[in-house]
């Protein structure tokens, strides 16, 4: 059975099952997901807990299956729970985990928890994870978007009996604090925390979210990227601006943008030569959030406009390389700005006027 983490609650409320595994890269998330589960299970006598962390190449396999078959004197009931954080057992590992999992079906006795980062499409269709997957529950745990980012904090101050006033304000409210947690879920749950002690329960001013909630925000290129292909430019001039204080290295953003600037070339021309735009982007490996963003802003990309990304592409190229090019700012991440604006722009323009290309004349 596989279930998203926003689900694990009501079906804890329909019964327990004696495996789980929960997988994702969102750390408050996933803690959550475990800390429902193993709540359930104190509930119906799970009384005791073992847990094991898999830690390189010469990891005891032999100690979890150990204690996954026996119970201390002083217990019935017994949690034993598995932590991978690399997402990779390892042949033994492997062997080991379909062992568990198979002695997990029908076993009331022993609650086994499998945790894991994020795993690529390769590694789900592993015989290991397939047998975690066929036996037991899997709840895939995913990150929150930016864009459903406010909407999650809204959820989560009705929680602790707080909102923000209703209306234009309360969007605003919603958006400031998004904007200074974003990237950092954990964080966010704290700041949110915060406003509970500062705050009586009730309604939320903007003046007081602006008063207490730190800038914890976290970014990195891959959103950046998104941010930049969506046209999103105060997003964008905020991220490089974060980004350029936590010491992120200037080649790889200005690779990062680059190989986005290559890649619409790629496509554009593919499209060119009598390509369908979805197999044009198929064939060089565009997909998921990126994909739809490709979808909307390249049927609209002029090649003038293509083959100046290009040309800027290769100038900061050589300035975040230490070299000087006329008429460019010397220091690398106000060459990175112009560069990241420029294809904002493009981008943002073409999206404002596909809606005006739609209307009668």
């Amino acid at each position: 059975m596989q279930l998203a983490a926003a689900q694990i609650h009501n079906h804890l409320q329909k019964g327990l099952r004696s495996l789980y595994t929960l997988h994702g890269d969102e750390a408050l998330l996933v803690q959550e997901a475990a800390d429902a589960i193993r709540a359930t299970a104190r509930t119906q006598g799970y009384t005791e807990r073992t847990v094991h962390t898999v830690a390189g190449a010469h990891f005891d396999w032999s100690e979890v299956l150990a204690a996954s078959g026996s119970l201390s004197l002083f217990a019935d009931k017994q949690i034993v729970e598995i932590r991978i954080p690399s997402g990779k057992p390892g042949k033994e590992g492997s062997a080991a985990l379909q062992q568990l999992a198979q002695s997990a079906q029908g076993n009331d006795s022993t609650l086994l928890l499998v945790l894991l980062p994020r795993l690529d499409k390769m590694t789900k269709t592993g015989a290991w994870f397939g047998a975690l997957e066929n036996s037991g529950v899997t709840v895939q745990v995913e990150p929150v978007e930016r864009s459903a980012l406010p909407q999650w904090i809204a959820q989560r101050l009705q929680q602790q009996g707080q909102r923000v006033v209703s209306g234009e304000e309360g969007q605003r409210t919603l958006q400031f604090f998004a904007d200074r947690v974003e990237g950092n879920l954990l964080a966010a749950h704290q700041e949110v925390q915060k406003l509970a002690l500062l705050f009586p329960q009730g309604e939320l001013t903007l003046e007081q979210v602006e008063s207490a909630v730190s800038n914890v925000a976290r970014y990195d290129v891959f959103k950046l990227a998104e941010a930049v292909l969506g046209g999103q430019m105060a997003r964008v001039q905020r991220m490089l601006d974060g980004l350029q204080a936590e010491g992120e290295a200037a080649v790889l953003v200005h690779y990062t943008l680059a190989e986005d600037i290559r890649a619409l070339k790629r496509v554009k021309d593919a499209m060119a030569a009598g390509r369908p735009l979805p197999m044009a982007l198929r064939e060089n490996r565009v997909w998921g959030t990126k994909e739809r963003l490709f979808e909307r802003v390249l049927p609209r990309l002029t090649p003038l406009a293509m083959g100046q990304l290009l040309q800027d592409a290769h100038r900061v190229d050589g300035i975040v390389k230490g070299l000087k090019v006329p008429n460019w700012p010397s220091d690398p991440w106000q060459a990175l700005h112009r560069l990241a604006m420029a294809l904002c722009r493009d981008c943002a323009v073409q999206q404002n006027a596909a809606p005006r290309a739609k209307m009668p004349a």
